[in-house]
């Protein structure tokens, strides 16, 4: 097969790439480490939650919403700082992708099937200033399928074309080199791994059989980042957010490794922003792990209280839901690797979510039936089962005993009964006033202004010591790895430059391996709904260019 372009990653910006260049009618060799099992990659298991801009969910919702606003609550969370140099590319990159959010994401994506859940959420909710980090508005609108419902309009185009001989589409290739020749990136090498019948996420081996060698007109690597090179992450680790965690779980599959980035450097290609990284703080261990160390994220409704190791409770905004880069900050500052919830049963019925297309089947399933069911009492099913068989969870009738079953869980008994119940009472007391100074429940008034939190997302304000709303609950919460924000810089068109900020010939990035766009469309924090439309936008973006370029 005489080849257009190489496509390193099968990941939704490989795939979302792969299908436009394909669409032109030109010839795409699609590679990929992992089995045929994982064809999506890290999309798959995600939420599917996208970023869009005044669109008719929002409307029906009562929201009102702007390019303008969007793009104020951008710039207050990105706080862009390196302007003239690894912030250039990626300043660009998010006027222009606020600029598709708020016009045509919706509409191309719903011409190849995609719908989303009527009720908008709200993440991100920043809690400082007006121009400060975090949504204005609720903006999440979750894909009508999840994860597997967003990647199947790109699979079925890329496997239509596989049909009729314009993708050769080779899993267990693992790409160890780009062939270079006058400055221009003409192909790629590497090695051929050992079939592997594993599912979906599991870890395949790495025993090589072969090799291999193909050369093109142009290579786009769509990797990813470095989510489960935990080495790497301590590595690139800031200062401004602490010591690296000596624990972490992992929230992606161990061939989110990292290794294309270093790689492509070697072809010239340059790296910005290695230092901004996004991971999560309510990480809980899966009672029923697919891959190494394997995490899942609570997406949690903001009445929880947060406590550090020690039992003290997190100034504002450090609340569920508000400011997750801010709230790692302050918990790597205390000095250990955790904190907890604690909660009531009230809450987790409501609040709780447990982020990921698995552990949502409703979702995925698009089953309406599955959906109601979650108005009913009681925490939803994969709450529960996270409730009854997860490591983190404790279940108690009385603060005291919940307390002890706290301490059971750690090395060093740390928690002092009398001591957080002095906390909680406080906070309780605030709950029988119309007026209060603690932030957290004018947090949770001001939510419940919302019809979609009020209905789906926030419980009515309530004490927690009161044994009506219980049992008791804690949550032992683990720092999860997810997402990289720097990356390969890229111009407008997807073309990875290097040191001198020149495009390599032939060379292009697309998806987290290139920070989103740019190498950091989203600067140091993230809005949310903005990892996979940063795949779908930078995915298309250089497909197209790469298309036009060869056209």
């Amino acid at each position: 097969m005489e080849l257009d372009v190489i496509v390193v990653g099968a990941g939704l910006a490989g795939l979302v790439a792969t299908a436009e260049i394909a669409d032109a009618g030109k010839k795409v060799l699609l590679l990929d480490q992992e089995p045929e099992a994982s064809l999506g990659g890290q999309a798959w298991w995600s939420f599917g939650g996208l970023f869009l801009i005044d669109s008719p969910e929002q409307r029906r919702m009562g929201i009102k919403d702007s390019q303008e606003l969007a793009w104020q609550d951008w710039m207050g969370t990105a706080d862009f700082d390196r302007e003239e140099d690894e912030d250039y590319w990626g300043k660009k990159w998010a006027e222009a992708y606020l600029a598709f959010a708020a016009g045509e994401k919706r509409e191309w994506l719903r011409k190849m099937g995609v719908r989303f859940f009527p009720v908008v959420s709200w993440a991100e909710r920043g809690g400082y200033l007006a121009e400060g980090h975090g949504n204005t508005v609720p903006r999440f609108h979750i894909t009508w399928g999840t994860g597997p419902g967003l990647v199947e309009p790109f699979e079925r185009r890329v496997r239509e074309h596989m049909k009729n001989g314009l993708v050769d589409y080779q899993p267990r290739r693992r790409v160890d080199r780009l062939m270079t020749q006058n400055g221009a990136v003409v192909g790629v090498s590497g090695s051929k791994l050992s079939e592997s019948d594993v599912d979906r996420g599991e870890e395949s081996s790495r025993d090589v059989t072969g090799d291999f060698e193909y050369n093109a007109a142009a290579v786009l690597v769509s990797s990813g980042g470095i989510g489960a090179n935990f080495d790497l992450i301590r590595d690139n680790w800031p200062s401004r957010l602490g010591d690296p965690p000596k624990q972490m779980i992992s929230g992606v599959p161990a061939h989110v490794d990292g290794r294309m980035l270093s790689i492509t450097e070697k072809a010239g290609g340059r790296i910005v922003n290695r230092d901004r990284m996004w991971h999560y703080t309510e990480g809980i261990k899966n009672w029923n792990p697919v891959w190494p160390k394997h995490g899942i994220r609570i997406l949690p409704g903001p009445s929880s209280i947060w406590l550090d190791a020690r039992g003290q409770r997190f100034p504002s905004p450090n609340f569920p839901g508000f400011d997750t880069l801010g709230t790692l900050h302050t918990i790597q500052k205390s000095g250990y690797d955790y904190s907890w919830f604690i909660l009531t049963e009230k809450i987790i019925e409501k609040e709780f979510a447990i982020s990921g297309s698995e552990q949502n089947p409703d979702l995925t399933e698009k089953s309406i039936k599955k959906v109601l069911n979650r108005v009913k009492s009681g925490a939803p099913a994969p709450v529960q089962a996270f409730k009854d068989k997860g490591e983190d969870f404790v279940v108690a009738d009385t603060l005291e005993e919940l307390v002890a079953g706290m301490n059971d869980l750690t090395d060093v008994p740390l928690l002092d009964a009398k001591d957080i119940e002095r906390q909680i009472r406080a906070r309780d007391r605030a709950i029988d006033h119309k007026y209060t100074k603690d932030l957290q429940i004018m947090a949770l008034r001001s939510a419940r202004q919302y019809f979609g939190d009020k209905v789906s997302r926030v419980a009515k304000p309530h004490r927690i010591l009161d044994p009506k709303n219980g049992p008791l609950i804690a949550v032992r919460l683990n720092i999860l790895s997810r997402k990289t924000l720097g990356g390969l810089q890229t111009n407008l068109s997807g073309a990875v430059l290097n040191e001198r900020g020149e495009a390599i010939p032939g060379l292009y990035a697309a998806g987290e391996v290139a920070g989103f766009g740019g190498g950091g469309v989203h600067g140091y924090r993230s809005l949310e709904g903005t990892f996979l439309g940063g795949c779908l936008f930078s995915g298309r973006t250089a497909g197209r260019a790469i298309a036009e370029e060869l056209g």
